[in-house]
């Protein structure tokens, strides 16, 4: 009974984990033809992943405080049930700026449900459990990119791009509803009294340079991770030709391979540190980031593209498992807040590479390739410079 509540506690969370690929992948498929509907070029398109990451950067902020003040249950139902709203609005949108606003809202709402889900896990583990945990939720989480945009792409032959925001709305009344339903893991006792307390933390959290190091860590990657994100359906379906069903299976297969590497990271945490399994994650992203950039500019065969896509994407499970482990060991009260300011540097990131990936138009595929070399690179130097010295004694 206990491993089916676990089971069931760990899927729920990771469906709450994975609200920025359920708002950003499921719709991938259909940016090219959004194109069409909106009259907007490629950069303005793009923007539209830019304001959800946007709301969920800034959701995250004030989410993180309300959760440690209020709980963990009541900002999930009423963050899902907006959610689904404003989903709703997306799918029932005329013109590309009542797009843009709900999606902002998306995001916004959407980051209670990531906030929380990672907050929940800080509720409950500690140390190598926690990792082993969170790396479970990144499994869970793989799983995400890998149906959703599968599932857009076969929408699209049905139904238009409106018809994925309306499952979208679906998705949020679930989980609103399934919140009810929750186990409540942040007791009275153990909140904070006010927001101003937690918003405190926030400028103590920004002074840690061991813990600004895994925030900087994540910003860096995951601006790579989403040119990636806002940048693959132009790079399948304009440059490579491919359809948006195929284009939606070979993400999917990436997702794939994305999830399996989340799976293997939380068992070999019982072998090695998680500064091991973050360097050795990072220099494998980097490797990846520079065969990619050299795929674009000999225009390489589709197949050594996507072999260079696997080299770097996968590792986002694994840097983000380990980082937020490392970022999270020492915040018990304010985890709440920890996993908040984490989540805002990486959807910040998000939000500021996916326009810059179209800057030179729908068939160049240039600009994301230096957005992925710019992001390992640097969260490479962070590693070297503020998380690496702090443990000299495990070298």
């Amino acid at each position: 009974m206990e491993e089916r509540k676990n089971f069931r506690l760990t899927v729920f969370l990771g469906i709450l984990a994975a609200m920025a690929p359920l708002a950003t992948d499921m719709y991938l498929p259909a940016l090219p033809s959004m194109l069409k509907t909106f009259g907007i070029n490629a950069s303005m398109v793009q923007l539209t992943l830019t304001m959800t990451m946007a709301g969920m950067a800034v959701g995250q902020l004030l989410a993180g405080p309300v959760s440690d003040m209020l709980g963990r249950r009541l900002p999930l139902i009423a963050g899902m049930a907006v959610f689904g709203l404003s989903s709703a609005g997306c799918a029932f949108s005329e013109g590309i700026g009542m797009f843009l606003v709900c999606r902002f809202l998306q995001g916004l709402s959407g980051a209670v449900g990531i906030v929380n889900a990672r907050a929940i896990a800080r509720d409950l583990c500690t140390g190598r459990e926690l990792t082993r945990f969170f790396s479970m939720l990144m499994l869970v989480n793989g799983i995400a990119p890998v149906i959703s945009p599968v599932i857009g792409g076969q929408m699209l032959r049905f139904a238009s791009w409106r018809g994925i925001f309306l499952l979208l709305t679906v998705i949020g009344v679930l989980l609103s509803v399934s919140s009810f339903f929750f186990r409540e893991t942040l007791p009275k006792e153990r909140r904070i009294d006010s927001l101003k307390a937690s918003f405190h933390t926030f400028g103590v959290l920004l002074r840690d340079k061991y813990f600004m190091g895994n925030c900087l860590v994540q910003w860096f990657f995951f601006g790579g991770f989403f040119a990636y994100i806002s940048g693959s359906s132009f790079l399948f379906q304009n440059i490579y030709h491919v359809t948006p069903q195929e284009f939606s299976l070979i993400f999917g297969s990436i997702g794939i391979v994305v999830a399996v590497t989340g799976g293997i990271a939380g068992r070999m945490s019982n072998r090695f540190s998680e500064v091991t399994m973050l360097k050795a994650a990072l220099r494998v992203a980097n490797f990846g980031a520079w065969f990619f950039l050299a795929c674009v500019l000999v225009k390489a065969p589709l197949l050594a593209v996507m072999a260079a896509l696997l080299s770097i994407v996968p590792m986002v499970t694994v840097i983000g498992a380990m980082t937020f482990s490392l970022a999270m060991r020492s915040q018990g009260k304010n985890a709440g807040g920890a996993a908040a300011l984490l989540g805002f540097f990486s959807m910040l990131s998000g939000g500021m590479t996916a326009p810059l990936v179209g800057i030179m138009g729908e068939a160049n595929a240039l600009p994301m390739a230096a957005m992925m070399i710019f992001g390992s690179a640097g969260s490479m130097t962070c590693y070297y410079k503020m998380i690496l010295p702090a443990h000299s004694n495990e070298r």
